[in-house]
């Protein structure tokens, strides 16, 4: 076998793993001395989350009227009861109660009207206003903010074939990781892909990279002293391998996780989504340990809300307004953040969604400033580009 004839099939492979719907990324940034200890994970659900089924504003006079079925669906009562969290949320309790949970309600990007996945997400991951159009900004706001930090460096975490998650895309260098793929050789195949990649330094650090990966995450030794359970989704490898990283130099971690787009069956479909999103968050909670954990924020996002009114196939279809989860030590929790709209008449956004009143660029903006010292003239410059960094606060310890 030539080199020609491997990348041949390395590329076959490639285009197998990018058509697949279901596999997730995970993007890692190296430690700066300007970054210090504090750890930032964002969390990207695609889909378009229904926040107003995640976290149920049962205190609101028409909420039972426009969710009819969703609203006499069990749930728990968070402070004085006017929210109420999915009940698929329930192990999430611990954290809103130890202040390590909280959420931001009716926020948004300047994303409108439209309602596209591709371009909500494209707004999301880039951090733009609505003055650019979706696409044309090509790196993403964690990236800008690596390029505003001097010293970052890449930490690889490498599979073939995957296209990058883009709040990490840009000029500063990253490199991406896919846990459902493995790189499974025989000592014959290693040192024959090693023999072939020798002469060829881009190609032969990649490969040395993804073997070294392979026999980091297959220790026999790593799998018996940090079990993994099976987890909806199957996401345990992608939190484990975050977590490690994370426990050491690493300081910036971001994920996608699929699965949001409920325009049918939501009582019975959003579950499962909740679900993979919970054993994440407790995951890494148990995994970062108490000293990292106290030094973390994660931040899951998406793309927009969806509609105040169920539709008729028991689902919701592509809103506006949306919901922002917080998690960690490093976040001031059990409060729910945000300027509430209310769902009443001539409160909703084009009379179907709920009225966005913060900027989800706003409270990415005001984590990245708590958790690293960055200026708002950097913020709302380089890395928000456009953004006036108003109306959020109180997020971060």
């Amino acid at each position: 076998m030539d080199r020609r004839s491997l990348l041949r099939g390395l590329t076959a492979m490639a285009c197998s793993a990018a058509a697949h719907p279901l596999l997730s990324t995970v993007t890692l940034a190296k430690g700066a001395p300007a970054l210090g200890e504090n750890r930032l994970v964002v969390i990207i659900l695609r889909g378009a989350m229904d926040g107003l089924d995640v976290l149920q504003p049962r205190g609101e006079a028409a909420f039972q009227a426009l969710r009819p079925r969703f609203s006499a669906a069990p749930a728990l009562a968070l402070g004085d009861g006017f929210w109420q969290l999915h009940s698929a949320l329930d192990g999430l309790l611990p954290l809103w109660q130890a202040g390590e949970l909280a959420f931001v309600q009716a926020c948004s990007t300047p994303y409108r009207d439209k309602r596209s996945h591709f371009d909500g997400q494209d707004m999301l991951e880039a951090g733009t206003g609505a003055d650019v159009a979706p696409g044309a900004l090509r790196d993403g706001w964690l990236n800008r903010m690596l390029q505003a930090v001097p010293g970052v460096s890449a930490e690889t975490a490498y599979a073939v074939g995957l296209d990058e998650l883009r709040v990490l895309s840009g000029a500063a260098e990253v490199r991406n990781w896919v846990p459902e793929q493995k790189l499974a050789l025989s000592p014959q195949g290693r040192r024959l892909i090693e023999a072939v990649a020798h002469d060829d330094p881009l190609f032969r650090e990649a490969i040395g990279d993804a073997l070294a990966l392979t026999a980091e995450a297959e220790a026999p030794e790593m799998a018996a002293a940090n079990p993994a359970p099976k987890l909806a989704g199957d996401v345990a490898p992608l939190v484990d391998f975050v977590a490690r990283h994370l426990r050491g130099e690493t300081r910036i971690a971001a994920f996608s996780l699929t699965g949001w787009d409920t325009h049918r069956d939501q009582l019975k479909l959003l579950s499962r989504p909740l679900d993979r999103l919970q054993q994440a968050l407790l995951r890494l909670k148990d995994q970062l340990g108490p000293p990292v954990w106290g030094r973390t924020a994660v931040l899951a996002m998406t793309e927009f809300g969806r509609t105040v009114r169920e539709n008729g196939t028991q689902g919701t279809d592509h809103g506006t307004g949306g919901l922002m989860i917080a998690a960690g030590g490093a976040i001031k929790g059990g409060q729910v953040l945000g300027s509430w709209p209310g769902l009443g008449e001539g409160a909703l956004f084009e009379d179907r969604d709920l009225m966005p009143t913060t900027d989800i660029r706003a409270w990415a903006a005001h984590a990245l400033a708590g958790l690293y010292g960055l200026d708002r003239a950097v913020l709302e410059g380089a890395i928000f580009p456009g953004l006036r960094a108003e109306g959020a606060s109180g997020l971060i310890l």
